[in-house]
């Protein structure tokens, strides 16, 4: 009997352990995305008052002492009657798309040349894409002021091999916004890709290669199929945190330069406005959210059609 029990108490802890370590992604999603994402929520239904906090309290008392909730939806009006943050948005999205492509056309060469590189060269050059994660993300923008101002180190080495008669205007233009988040986020590319192609079974690229194929053949039918995930995982971390960037088109960007990042500084800093910057957080995240939803059901979807094709 008392070995029964010693069991079940076994089995218990068992249980109990598996379901505290799969509950704690979802606790920390809950602290760290919910929980802002209600309080932002809240604002956004607020009007703004002068006080601190300078927006209408969600629960307010009324005459005979009781509570009542108030909240509208003026502030999300106000953004569709505004064309400035539909502009906002659309140049958000257009930085963001191109910023993400050519990270995607440099990070997929160098993540494949270090997949098939010798292990010891492997690391080394692991080593130099992490490197500029030890310098503060601010001295690196800040260094591509220099380079990229009218007399930066660029100019001056076009100037002096003779391929311009005149320094190029790069700085405080949308050129320089593509440069600072490209290289920004390039790190963030090459890796999710390299562990894809790493993992790459060799032996499918050399019996293509038996059965005729030609390299660009079995580069289009055998690798970037197989790479396909980590081109998608490279692509998200790249296009979310470029789309809502803030520091690079302040500092490299001009005044026509429009992002997201920047109203939502404006409004929040500058305009103390902050149910309309909550609001237009809010919509941010619904324009991010939902299209990776939508993704993550058909790839499951997807799948799911695979393994009941491959049963039958």
């Amino acid at each position: 009997m008392s070995g029964l029990l010693i069991n079940l108490d076994n089995s218990f802890r068992e249980r109990l352990w598996k379901n505290l370590v799969i509950a704690i992604p979802y606790i920390w999603l809950l602290l760290f995305f919910f929980s802002p994402f209600l309080i932002i929520l809240k604002i956004s239904l607020a009007d703004p008052i002068i006080a601190q906090p300078p927006y209408t309290p969600f629960f307010q008392e009324t005459v005979d002492g009781s509570f009542s909730i108030y909240a509208t939806f003026d502030n999300f009006l106000y953004l569709f009657q505004d064309s400035l943050y539909f502009v906002t948005y659309l140049s958000s999205l257009k930085l963001a798309f191109i910023s993400t492509f050519f990270a995607l056309m440099i990070g997929y060469p160098i993540a494949y040349g270090i997949a098939r590189s010798p292990q010891p060269t492997r690391n080394i050059l692991l080593l130099m894409i992490v490197i500029p994660f030890w310098i503060s993300f601010l001295l690196r923008v800040y260094a591509w002021m220099g380079i990229l101002k009218t007399k930066g180190l660029l100019n001056g080495f076009l100037l002096w091999i003779g391929i311009i008669d005149q320094p190029l205007e790069l700085l405080y233009t949308d050129t320089a916004v593509y440069i600072g988040m490209i290289y920004s986020y390039l790190p963030f590319m090459i890796l999710p890709l390299y562990a894809n192609l790493e993992k790459l079974d060799i032996r499918l690229l050399e019996a293509a290669s038996d059965l005729g194929a030609k390299r660009w053949q079995v580069f289009k039918d055998v690798t970037l199929p197989l790479s396909l995930p980590g081109i998608i995982a490279g692509c998200l971390l790249v296009f979310i945190p470029s789309i809502g960037e803030y520091v690079i088109p302040a500092l490299l960007g001009g005044a026509d330069t429009l992002m997201i990042g920047r109203v939502l500084f404006d409004e929040f800093f500058l305009n103390r406005d902050w149910p309309v910057a909550s609001a237009v957080a809010i919509v941010l995240v619904l324009l991010l959210v939902l299209p990776i939803v939508y993704f993550q059901k058909r790839q499951s979807q997807e799948n799911m059609q695979n393994s009941t094709q491959a049963v039958t």
